[in-house]
């Protein structure tokens, strides 16, 4: 687990824009500033929609605001291409290098080679365990898994179920963040079996949060307990490959789903009452903050946090960090998701959903 001293803030660095910059389609950028390039890679398109959309555009704006040059790749999931771009990008000369590690293994030599090259050092959204990055951002990710938990424990008592059986569907064991969501939502269920108000039902991770295996995973659970009255699915890829089996069960919209990530499948999802509810994280301010101190690193200017740090369990190195505040999202809500312009009114009302986006007030 991570402890967190205090969730701080990025304070303002000035940023002007020196130029304009144009990325490519591989997520480039020409700067004109004069400073140093910025390296990030991401992690894959499979465990989440987020990575080859909201992250990539933000990123990308931010630093063409800046006039900063940026090498955006992405590693598809595939642990030696997440080494090879670290290489080509540290051997390019890139003054700063931000990444969402695969594991934690990958990530620290990357972070290690960097280090040694002279490198600021930036870990995004993922901790990599001993990696020892300069910085941090994230969100409370113990809070999304306590959201997680909570929405779970609010959806059941709705059914009026006496001692549910609960199944939990976590997140890759390679993943930090996955330790943290589990951390989260088990403070919040485990009373709950201890109890006796719930039963604990099958527990188990999907290796690198793939949603294929979660399916076969779920239909092997709900096999084995055809009991299973609640399921803590630690995202919405997760949380619809168990949506996909319940509906073949015919037991969908009976047996409330969690979900993270307020991806437009996971919203229709909650729309149509299939799924309970999922955790919006604002990634825009997550970009911003990440991209802020890159940008800042770039230039030569020293960053200034306020005095939040994580403290990496294994290395025992307080990490300076920026930690964001997650949101709980369910039906009475979705509408606010779409204010924040993470999703649009055309991608989530599309054909069948237009009159469930009607009836929760989208308009």
């Amino acid at each position: 687990m991570v402890a967190l001293t205090t969730a701080g803030l990025l304070a303002t660095v000035g940023l002007s824009a020196c130029g304009d910059s144009s990325g490519d389609d591989s997520g480039s950028g020409s700067g004109t500033s004069g400073a140093g390039k910025v390296g990030v890679i991401l992690p894959d398109t499979k465990s989440s929609a987020r990575w080859a959309t909201a992250d990539l555009t933000y990123l990308k704006e931010a630093f063409a605001a800046a006039g900063v040059e940026a090498d955006i790749q992405n590693a598809q999931g595939d642990k030696t291409a997440f080494q090879t771009i670290a290489d080509g990008m540290i051997s390019a000369g890139v003054k700063v290098l931000m990444i969402v590690n695969l594991d934690s293994g990958t990530g620290k030599a990357v972070l290690d080679k960097a280090r040694k090259a002279g490198i600021a050092t930036i870990d995004y959204d993922r901790l990599t365990l001993s990696g020892n990055a300069d910085y941090y951002v994230s969100f409370d990710n113990v809070k999304v898994g306590e959201l997680q938990g909570q929405g779970l424990v609010d959806c059941l008592a709705e059914k009026k179920y006496t001692k549910p059986v609960v199944a939990e569907l976590n997140g890759s064991p390679t993943d930090n963040n996955a330790t943290l969501f589990a951390q989260g939502y088990d403070s919040v269920l485990d009373p709950k079996y201890t109890d006796g108000t719930y039963l604990k039902g099958p527990n188990q991770d999907v290796p690198d949060w793939d949603n294929t295996q979660a399916g076969t995973i779920f239909e092997q659970m709900l096999t084995s307990n055809k009991e299973i009255k609640g399921v803590l699915a630690a995202n919405d890829g997760l949380g619809n490959a168990a949506i996909g089996v319940l509906r073949k069960n015919k037991l969908n919209g009976q047996v409330p789903v969690t979900g993270q990530d307020a991806t437009v499948q996971g919203l229709q999802n909650i729309l149509a009452g299939d799924q309970c509810m999922t955790v919006y994280k604002a990634i825009k301010k997550e970009a911003d903050a990440a991209s802020q101190l890159a940008i800042a690193l770039a230039k030569e200017q020293k960053p200034t946090t306020a005095t939040g740090t994580t403290k990496d369990p294994e290395s025992g190195k307080d990490i300076p960090s920026v930690l964001l505040t997650p949101v709980s999202i369910t039906k009475a809500n979705v509408k606010d998701v779409i204010a924040d312009n993470y999703v649009t009114k055309e991608e989530l009302c599309k054909a069948e959903f237009a009159k469930l986006c009607a009836d929760a007030g989208i308009s």
